[in-house]
């Protein structure tokens, strides 16, 4: 094997290492595994203080879309007891029990500032040094950052504007009029407890209509579908989708809703739009709990007016509007993102002007994010072992 010491000074060496994971998460934790067992040595950085952290952020009612049997890494199931779609402090544990049976070489507390390509190596700043390495895993995740649009007057709104990702307690809304902006995944999650959380008034506002699928039909939790459903071509999957919500909640136009602009699946790929997952939040809206509205011209002080020139007077706007990948610090000067700061390439995919730069669970997946880490940290872990073997590390 080469000697991969570079010798900058006569008093400094820096080791230039196989492998470095940056991010500590269910992708990250994915790729450190399929490494170490593809016999890489790999460093894994995590900003923060302790692992999961995100989760831990959350609201307390978070629970998982996708089914526990399908959301667990390789090699390592649930405990025995889990909720069918694991409450997030049993996806903590979970994630701390997966560290630590795999013994992975987690470093809390270091912050990776930039990544910077040095021809045959990567250099990675990080808070606390430089590091080098022949192949880097960027693995930070696609909800890095939680994004709200600068609305006209959102600054002299009188109310509460807040995040999605900043719900809370559902108890906390009681007696409140609350407007949820945003009919996607997270929109859908926040109306799921919001319905059941005796709110004075809901509010959805919705430029774009949901692909939406409820939880369970019957006894079967639909997820359990999605390896077969993630076979299909696009085409076939949006139908099926569709036609499932149809059959299911019967036709939501009626209610307001606007229709969906493109298929489900298809939105995964376009636009990153996950698919919803209902508990509650369609009965409201078809029952008249929930009142669907168009979307968000711009606040007053004492309301906000929609796109049709009507004023609502909300205490209280989630806005269920996404998240950003936050990566134009990091790699923003080498033109990996796209439009959105979504990487152009990811999991097993990579650039060939670009060597040892990889991408993993930035976009969604119709099999949820657990499933698609494992499937991307094996392709990864494949590819760089063969490198290494190939050429040295």
């Amino acid at each position: 094997m080469a000697d991969t010491t570079i010798r900058p000074a006569a008093h400094q060496t820096v080791t230039i290492e196989p492998a470095i994971v940056i991010g500590a998460g269910a992708a990250g934790l994915a790729a450190a595994q399929a490494l170490v067992k593809a016999g890489v040595a790999t460093a894994i950085l995590e900003k923060e203080s302790r692992l999961a952290e995100p989760w831990h952020r959350r609201h307390q009612q978070l629970r998982l879309n996708t089914h526990r049997d399908l959301s667990a890494l390789p090699g390592l199931a649930y405990p025995k007891g889990t909720l069918a779609f694991p409450h997030r402090t049993a996806v903590i544990r979970y994630l701390n029990d997966f560290s630590e049976a795999n013994r992975l070489p987690v470093e809390l507390g270091v912050a990776v500032e930039a990544v910077l390509f040095r021809g045959d190596h990567w250099a990675i700043e990080t808070s606390a040094g430089m590091r080098l390495a022949r192949h880097v895993v960027i693995a930070t995740g696609r909800d890095r950052q939680p994004f709200i649009p600068d609305w006209k007057g959102m600054r002299d709104f009188a109310g509460r504007i807040i995040h999605s990702a900043d719900f809370g307690d559902a108890k906390d809304y009681a007696g409140k009029k609350v407007l949820v902006v945003g009919a996607g995944n997270s929109g859908i999650d926040a109306l799921n407890h919001l319905a059941q959380a005796g709110a004075a008034s809901l509010w959805l506002s919705a430029r774009n209509g949901p692909s939406v699928l409820p939880k369970r039909i019957g006894k079967i939790a639909v997820h359990r579908l999605s390896p077969l459903m993630a076979r299909l071509p696009l085409r076939v999957a949006d139908a099926v989708i569709a036609l499932t919500q149809r059959l299911v909640f019967g036709d939501l136009t009626k209610f307001g809703v606007p229709p969906a602009p493109v298929g489900g699946a298809s939105r995964l790929t376009t636009d990153y739009t996950a698919i919803a997952a209902d508990e509650g939040a369609i009965d409201a809206i078809r029952s008249g709990r929930i009142t669907v509205v168009p979307g968000v011209r711009e606040f007053t002080r004492d309301g906000v007016i929609l796109a049709n020139g009507s004023l609502i007077d909300p205490d209280i706007v989630i806005a269920a509007t996404g998240y950003r990948t936050g990566l134009e610090q990091m790699v923003g000067n080498l033109g990996v993102l796209d439009g959105k700061g979504v990487p152009v390439f990811n999991g097993g995919d990579a650039d060939p002007k670009l060597p040892g730069l990889w991408f993993t669970g930035m976009r969604p997946s119709i099999r949820g994010c657990f499933a698609n880490a494992a499937i991307q940290a094996k392709a990864i872990a494949e590819r760089i072992a063969r490198r290494i073997a190939n050429s040295g590390p």
